[in-house]
């Protein structure tokens, strides 16, 4: 099962893919940064930020995407409007190849990895060293956050699938969410295995 995270940027875009073994282990296959020119065109850089990602599903394969929400602050909504490009074309480039979008805030993918919704950068990045096993902190600051979307979904897909579990116990015959499907997000008809 791969998950990539996006960290949705118009100049600069994070993303990072990790994979869960066999063994229920997280492994990190690849992270990086998707960049816009800063000096081209909103149209220009939209279409960078596309094919970039285009480039990342095709090429890494993921099972799911994990993407932050756009966040908007009052005093700067034009700001909201042009990040909103950006996660479209992003959201584009995953329903072309097929695969599901999950989304998720900033404050509950800090909060899932340091607990507190609050955290700052510096703790974020070691929480995610810590979880990935890094010899050094991820950066720039658009990867560290791309992968913590990612763990963020890995966590809290696994958390739905052990509830699930509870609740309708280990062999129920009833249908049910399985570990796979969780880690889905539970939001495409398709099941794992049909991936080509």
């Amino acid at each position: 099962m791969r998950i990539l995270g996006i960290d949705p940027g118009l100049n600069t875009t994070g993303y990072g893919v990790v994979e869960v073994t066999a063994d229920a282990r997280l492994r990190l296959c690849e992270a990086g940064v998707v960049r816009g020119t800063l000096r081209d065109s909103l149209t220009a850089r939209v279409e960078q930020i596309h094919r970039g990602v285009t480039d990342v599903v095709a090429s890494l394969r993921p099972d799911v995407m994990a993407i932050e929400q756009l966040y908007s602050h009052y005093k700067r909504p034009k700001t909201a409007i042009l990040m909103g490009h950006a996660r479209g074309v992003i959201c584009l480039a995953a329903a072309q190849a097929e695969v599901p979008v999950v989304h998720y805030a900033a404050t509950q993918i800090k909060k899932i990895l340091t607990g507190s919704g609050r955290a700052p950068k510096l703790q974020m990045q070691q929480a995610i060293g810590r979880e990935l096993l890094l010899n050094e902190l991820p950066e720039p600051a658009d990867v560290a956050d791309a992968l913590a979307v990612a763990l963020c979904h890995y966590y809290l897909a696994k958390t739905r699938a052990l509830t699930n579990e509870a609740l309708l116990g280990p062999h129920t015959t009833t249908s049910r969410i399985t570990g796979s499907q969780a880690l889905l997000g539970n939001q495409s008809p398709r099941s794992p295995a049909s991936r080509p």
